[in-house]
């Protein structure tokens, strides 16, 4: 499931994802949020918080994640993920080398200080 994480200022877009995340999550959350962001700016910041119930993406999801990405790749203008999921940890350590803007990873606890930095 992919909720959108209420009360942060405008230019940051926060998205929390738990338990099974699917194409359809991708379709009716992710997506429309993503689009609103950048048909408001050129450069948007994200918070993305993967929480300690997150079973996993299916395929639909993990291939409308890439197409989403891709197309606003140099639109990131700040990423910040928190999570304690060790596999999310290292694939964005590796998506973060290809990403023209800041990403960071916080721990799970650390939310706090992720809206903070993504705000600031």
């Amino acid at each position: 499931m992919i909720e959108r994480i209420p009360g942060l200022p405008a230019g940051v877009l926060g998205l929390r994802a738990s338990g099974q995340v699917s194409a359809a999550d991708y379709e009716t959350v992710l997506i429309p949020a993503v689009e609103e962001a950048f048909a408001q700016r050129a450069k948007v910041r994200l918070l993305y918080q993967i929480a300690n119930d997150f079973t996993g993406f299916d395929w639909g999801a993990m291939w409308d994640d890439a197409r989403v990405g891709l197309r606003h790749l140099a639109g990131w203008e700040r990423v910040a993920v928190v999570t304690d999921v060790a596999w999310i940890r290292a694939s964005m350590a590796l998506f973060a080398l290809a990403m023209p803007g800041m990403v960071r990873m916080f721990d799970g606890a650390e939310i706090d200080a992720a809206t903070a930095w993504i705000t600031a």
